[in-house]
Order: structure tokens, then sequence, then C-alpha cells
């Protein structure tokens, strides 16, 4: 679930500022370190000879401080210094050559315009190959120094969490796993007799002595939706404590997609779903679509006319199909595929899955749905505004009907405008597989929705997600 996990990571960001610190001094050392090993191999061991003179070494120092402060335009682009969970090795080395990218491209940009100067070529290539190397190493000793810190207790948060709930649990469980950012769970209050497996520290009414024994600097109040009057006598005991208290309502385990809390004019609001489309994003995946589907059914026209002439030759009845399909918030729309199957595919047995081998398809038609070629007219729905070159793939109502109560979450696949392709297909959920496992990454994409994101799925349906074992 998304709601609680991004209000999480506004905490992580607010208290990952010292690591942030050291990362960037890290990285620094790094960038310096590069700049004269590049310099070094250019100029001084010439891995390729110099004909033209050799430069003055102020001129690359003074520039290394250009570079520096490029770096940090670079960082605030790519988030560098925004603590993520789950950074592995390789998403990290990822996000320290991305920032690096950006920072030689920015480079670059500055010396078109600053022509007093001519600087080695070969030296930024040396600086872009070295970087990302010398960036990793030393992070990891960086890292090895916060955890050290850490164990010895510098900057460490205590916490106590106020209840035994799964909830409170889960909120310990989220803090633990960050402890290098100085996240120090003490213990819990209990409203009645000790929890297994947690350490209670006391009752709620006790919270007073427990903070003080214990010097505790946040609590989290994690407490069932009946404990109301409990909850308000721990506020009233901690009215002139100085301690930091942080509210986890219950409402969290019923927040989805993209939620989080917003202020309606001083109010509190807390939103449990919301689709990531919203202002400039919205704009901005519009015009991608319209401007890259219109490339596309510039470039497919002719093959396109192709297949509406054999599928014409090959079959009786029509060369278009179309379907009512649901979208973005649950609306209805026609949408288009070539023919693949003969007119009275359905009198028979209604309205059911494609199934491997289907006998309703015509020859042409399984090549078309195998090479995934009969979804081509969609492109028309794309340039209507119907749909997304990128998104969940919209479903028959009939199906929807059926999977909205038996599938959890199943709706919130509507959040987004449906797609021609997707991260579930190309991930090979397509077809008669599983819908838990498509609806897992449809929600996967939407939760984490970027234009980058988009270009990547285009790409792996070039790639990979035209022709599929589980396209029939």
């Amino acid at each position: 679930m998304a709601g609680p996990d991004k209000e999480y990571h506004v905490v992580l960001r607010r208290y990952g500022q010292l690591n942030a610190i050291f990362l960037f001094g890290g990285d620094v050392i790094a960038l310096i370190s590069a700049w004269f090993m590049a310099y070094w191999l250019r100029f001084v061991a010439e891995i390729v000879p110099v004909s033209s003179g050799y430069p003055d070494f102020n001129v690359y120092l003074v520039s290394l401080f250009v570079v520096l402060l490029i770096w940090l335009i670079a960082s605030s682009i790519t988030r560098l210094y925004h603590y993520l969970s789950g950074l592995n090795h390789t998403r990290e080395v990822i996000r320290l050559t991305s920032t690096l990218a950006w920072t030689v491209l920015l480079f670059a940009f500055f010396t078109f315009f600053y022509r007093k100067q001519s600087y080695s070529r070969l030296l930024v290539v040396l600086f872009m190959m070295l970087g990302p190397v010398f960036l990793f190493i030393v992070r990891r000793l960086v890292w090895s120094f916060i955890r050290r810190l850490r164990r010895l207790g510098v900057d460490m948060r205590r916490i106590l969490i106020a209840g035994t709930t799964p909830l409170a649990r889960r909120v310990a469980t989220h803090l633990e796993a960050y402890r290098t950012l100085g996240f120090q769970i003490v213990g819990h209050l209990c409203e009645g007799g000790e929890a297994a497996d947690v350490r209670v520290l006391g009752r709620l009414e006790e919270v007073r002595e427990v903070v003080e024994r214990e010097k505790i600097h946040e609590i989290y109040l994690a407490l069932p939706p009946n404990s109301r009057a409990a909850q308000e006598e721990l506020l009233n005991a901690l009215a002139d404590s100085s301690v930091d208290i942080r509210l986890v309502p219950d409402i969290v385990e019923h927040m989805r997609l993209n939620a989080g809390i917003e202020e309606l004019d001083g109010l509190p609001v807390i939103l449990l779903s919301q689709t990531p489309l919203l202002g400039w994003n919205r704009w901005m995946k519009v015009a991608v679509d319209y401007f890259l589907g219109t490339l596309a059914l510039l470039v497919f026209s002719p093959l396109m006319v192709v297949i509406a002439l054999v599928v014409k030759w090959t079959s009786r009845g029509p060369v278009l199909y179309h379907q009512e399909r649901m979208g973005l918030d649950g609306v209805q729309f026609r949408m288009y595929k070539f023919r693949s199957m003969r007119i009275d595919a359905e009198a028979e047995l209604g309205e059911v899955w494609t199934k491997k081998d289907d006998e309703r398809c015509t020859r042409f038609g399984a090549y078309l749905r195998k090479t995934s070629l009969d979804e081509l007219p969609q492109l028309f729905n794309v340039l209507r505004g119907e749909m997304s070159l990128v998104g969940p793939r919209p479903e028959r109502p009939v199906f929807v009907e059926k999977f909205r109560t038996s599938v959890p979450d199943y709706m919130l696949r509507h959040k987004m405008k449906s797609g021609i392709t997707g991260w579930a297909q190309v991930n090979g959920w397509r077809g008669n597989t599983s819908i838990e496992k498509r609806i897992e990454f449809d929600l996967h994409y939407i939760e984490n929705w970027s234009m980058g994101f988009d270009f990547k799925i285009l790409w792996l349906t070039l790639w990979k997600g035209l022709i599929n074992n589980n396209a029939y």
C-alpha cells in the first residue's frame, strides 16, 4: 500500500540530512579524485600522445570548481540526496552515473558558451568513466562510517511507539529498517497486559514516566480505532512535554494509490487514492501520446494497409473489430483492433477469454494476435484521447464487473488512462494469465509513474513485448 510508505519517506527525508551531508562530502572527494586522475592519465601518463601542447593546470583547477557547482544542480535534478528505500548497489550506481551524466552534459553546455578556454574532450570522457567507480567506492566507505556512528549512538532518535496493534508493529518494522538514519525503537506502550514478541515498557497511562525514564525523543501513536479516549488522555499527559509526537491513524490501512496528506485552508485532508496524472504531469503525458501516436501512425500506416487487405482477402467480414472497454475513471469507450476471429466467434460461447490455439481465430488472425499487430488500430484510440500509449490494458465491462468483486484493488487500475502496452504486458502478464499478478504490476506502474518509466515500457515493448508466448 503506497500511502503509509510515502508518509514514512517524508520522515526519512527529514532525518536523512546528516547522511546527506556525509554522502555529499564523500561525493566531492570522489569527484575531485576522478578529475585529477583523468588529468593525470591525459597529460602526465599520456595514454594518448599530446600533440597541441600542455595546458595550464590552473585552468583545469578552476574548471573543477565549476564541475562541483554543476554537480549540485545535477543532484537536485536526479534527487540524488533524497533517501530511498531498497537502495541496493545497482540502483546506487545508476543514480550516481545519471547524476554524473547530467553534470557532464551541463558542463559541455557551459563550455559551448564560454569559448575563452578549450578543454580536452578525452579528459572529460575519462572523467565520465572514472567518476562512477570513484563515487561508488567512496560511498561504500561513507556508508560504513555512518553505520559505525549509529552503532556508537551518535545522533540517534530514541522512539517510543504507543500501541501494539499490527499497524504499530508495522511502523516499528519500517523505522528499524532505517537505523542508519538514526531511528532507535526503544519499546512500546500497551493498553492491557504485555504483548508477545514486542518490548512493552508500560501502559498508556504511564507514558510520562516512560518518556522521562527512557529519555524518549519521539512518540508514534498507532492505536486501534476504539482507543480515542486513551489517546486523548495520553496527549493531555504530554501537553507540557518537549517530546515530538506523530500520529499514524488506522485509516492508513485503507490508503492506496498516491495517498498522502493535503491541507485545505489549514484543515488537514487525508488522500486515500488519486491518479498521479495531475497538473503538468497530465499535459506532458497527453503531449507525448499525441506526438508519438501520430509518428507511430505515419510509420506503421503502410503496414496497416497491407494487414487490412490481407484480413479482407483471407476471411469474410469487416477489417476492423471494436469492443466496449472500460478506461479511465470507469468510462466506457470503443477500442479498435484488426479483426482476428470469425464474425460469429461469440455466437455459441458468448463473452469468454481467448485461449491458446483458439478455433475461433482465423489463420491470419492467429498470426496477428501472436505478433500483437492486431492492436495497431488502437493508435486511433490514442489520438482520440480514449487511450494512452502506455497504461493498464482496458478490459471488457462484463469482466470488470466480475473482477471488481473478486480481485482486491482491481478498480484502482482505472485511476490511469488505459494503454496499448503496459508494465504487466512487457513482463509477460497478458492473455489468459493471473489477474492478481497483472493487477500487481499495473498498480506498481501507477504508483511509480514517470515519463521515464513510460519510455522504458515503450522500449521494452519494441524489444521483447510484441511477440509473447501468452499472446493468443
